[in-house]
């Protein structure tokens, strides 16, 4: 026997004529179920004997007979929701806004169903003659609403069972028959359940559009932390950039204004000095006019001639006519200042690489060594950070992932999307070289160190010789012998820079690169060159400029 978890939806057990529950139903024979009287009805009003729900035609009114497993299922059904009504319903008040029970006569009890034949609604107990009664089971019994007129047919007063494609309208059964005969009439349930399905379909789908919203506004959210986070950080390295600057401007303005004075003390040491020497010419000058004035006055000249030669001392004969004193300052004011502003400059250029290399250096990465790519004659430490050339090739698998003849060896960590960065100490080495290649790269054969093999890199060669392996190699200018050297990758950039640590100078940078896969960090000691180069390439913890 069928149990209450055995029906699954009430629309099994609905007639699509009378939108009721079965009553004596029956079975035509294209399979689909019916009330009997309302089939019965439904062909007497219609010429063709034709199923309402797929429209397949008879030649013949087909012999009904009541299927006794369906209307034993019925029964079983109207049992199970008559209980279930009990248990949840039975004297429920109407909650605020629901639908009343229009029989109560004290306080409304909440209605169970209502009838489209009596026009009302009723609670459990007012409904308990429409289960029992078999007239008042004819009756088309649907869930409670209110303004149950509207359910009718205006015209023939019978319930709105079908549905008119065409004008997207519900009717009653007779209606198709004088009205809208040519139109495309479908049971109304049959497209309740079509238009539900679609409605279900979109609501998924605009769930979906909401949740991709809700993430997007997640994302832009992010980014605007992001992008706060890195106005704030640019925000104090401009501070402390400007700061630093004006500090060192105004100790150049100090520099400059001590230097105009130091000048002007200069200028007037001198011009004393030539006083001095003037007021002491003078000085003579004077003695030597009180001796020239007094012979004038003789006028014997025997007495004149005889004293002329001990008055006959020669005066002071130096020039002073040529003597300036500077009284401009300007050349120095120029000079100064062009020394200041070359000084400016080459400060600006370097605070701004020590905020870059500081920036950068926040996405540090921890690298480890993958054994599995090293070419045989390298010797890796146990703890992955340390990489030099043996001078014997040891037995290893030869599999897909090493390199062979090139002495490399990748790290085991990759990149895709994102920031990193991450710093290798090169001191003592007479050659290495350094950078990212794509995953794809072969392994096998020389490995050509280019962007156009997909190799962005830097190294040393013959212990003097920087280059940047560009598709053409780059001669770089290092001021000092690196010792250690930071690589920083930005992939959605297409960006590799690499950078002098320990002088905080930016060495290359590989701009719009076109990456399209996963970048792994490449390392190469180079030959051993007979001990010349036995220094190992050493991945370094990340510390702060």
């Amino acid at each position: 026997m069928a149990t209450e978890g055995s029906f699954q939806s009430d629309n099994k057990f609905l007639c699509c004529i009378c939108l009721d529950v079965f009553t004596d139903p029956v079975t035509i024979p294209c399979g689909h179920n019916f009330c009997k009287t309302c089939i019965t009805q439904h062909w007497t009003v219609n010429d063709q004997h034709q199923c309402p729900m797929c429209k397949e035609p008879f030649d013949k009114t087909p012999d009904l007979r009541v299927n006794t497993f369906i209307s034993e299922m019925v029964h079983q059904f109207r049992q199970t929701m008559v209980n279930k009504s009990s248990s949840c319903s039975e004297k429920q008040a109407a909650e605020p806004g629901g639908v009343p029970c229009d029989v109560c006569t004290e306080a409304k009890l909440k209605a169970l169903k209502s009838c489209l034949v009596c026009l009302t609604s009723y609670c459990q107990t007012h409904l308990e003659p429409h289960l029992r009664i078999p007239g008042l089971k004819r009756h088309t019994l649907i869930n409670p609403v209110e303004n149950l007129e509207d359910r009718m047919c205006k015209i023939y007063g019978r319930p709105l069972g079908m549905f008119y494609l065409t004008d997207n309208i519900c009717v009653c059964q007779f209606c198709t028959v004088s009205d809208h005969r040519l139109h495309h009439v479908v049971p109304a349930i049959q497209e309740y359940e079509a238009k539900k399905a679609v409605l279900q379909t979109e609501g998924t789908n605009v769930q979906q559009m909401i949740q991709e919203r809700r993430l997007k506004i997640e994302q832009i959210q992010q980014s605007v932390r992001l992008s706060k986070d890195d106005a704030d950080k640019e925000t104090s390295a401009s501070v402390n950039v400007i700061t630093a600057l004006i500090e060192f401007i105004e100790a150049g303005l100090t520099e400059v204004v001590k230097t105009i004075e130091e000048k002007q003390k200069t200028i007037e040491e001198q011009a004393e000095g030539f006083i001095r020497e003037l007021e002491e010419e003078i000085s003579e000058l004077m003695k030597r006019n009180v001796v020239v004035e007094q012979p004038s006055h003789i006028k014997d000249d025997f007495k004149l001639l005889q004293n002329f030669t001990s008055m006959n001392t020669a005066p002071p004969t130096e020039d002073w006519t040529e003597v300036r004193i500077q009284t401009s300052h300007r050349g120095t004011v120029k000079t100064t200042v062009g020394q200041l502003k070359n000084t400016i400059d080459e400060k600006v250029k370097r605070l701004y690489i020590d905020i870059e290399l500081n920036r950068v250096q926040q996405f540090a990465v921890d690298i480890t060594l993958d054994p599995e790519t090293a070419n045989p004659y390298l010797i890796l430490s146990p703890n992955g950070k340390e990489v030099k050339h043996g001078d014997v090739m040891k037995d290893l698998p030869d599999n897909m992932e090493r390199f062979f003849p090139t002495c490399v060896v990748l790290g085991k960590q990759s990149l895709s999307s994102g920031r990193c960065y991450y710093e290798v100490q090169v001191k003592e080495k007479t050659e290495w070289t350094l950078g990212v290649v794509s995953e794809s790269i072969s392994r096998k054969g020389k490995v050509k160190a280019r962007p156009a093999s997909k190799c962005w890199s830097i190294g040393l060669r013959n212990n003097c010789n920087y280059k940047a392996f560009n598709n053409t190699h780059v001669p770089l200018s290092i001021k000092s012998d690196l010792k250690k050297v930071g690589v920083f990758v930005d992939y959605e950039e297409g960006l590799v820079s690499f950078y002098d640590v320990d002088a905080s100078y930016l060495i290359y940078s590989f701009t719009d690169c076109n990456f399209n896969e996963k970048l792994c960090m490449i390392f190469g000691p180079r030959s051993n060159d007979g001990g010349k180069n036995s220094a190992p390439l050493i991945i370094c913890p990340v510390g702060q400029t």
